[in-house]
């Protein structure tokens, strides 16, 4: 089953929230609990998101989504010209 996406502004408030739990002592897995993520999601969003404003986060995420939206079409296109390349010399 698929977990629950955040958006970013949910990342960093969950991320500021850690911080202030680990600042009275207590230890990361307590900390993660408390806020309902598990380690590896907060270890993994504190390397993408650690040191990040709100809109920085955002336009990280445009750009992420418009690269993946490029790569698809590279590949189509790249797809494209190699079944006219086939058609064209005839081995289809």
């Amino acid at each position: 089953m698929p977990g629950k996406r955040h958006s970013p502004e949910q990342i960093l408030r969950k991320l500021r929230e850690v911080e202030v739990v680990l600042s009275r002592g207590e230890t990361v897995s307590r900390a993660v609990r408390q806020i309902g993520i598990t380690e590896q999601a907060y270890y993994r969003w504190r390397r993408e998101y650690g040191g990040l404003n709100l809109d920085q986060a955002k336009r990280l995420k445009r750009l992420e989504q418009e690269n993946a939206r490029l790569e698809r079409t590279v590949a189509d296109l790249a797809l494209d010209k190699q079944i006219l390349k086939e058609v064209a010399e005839g081995n289809f």
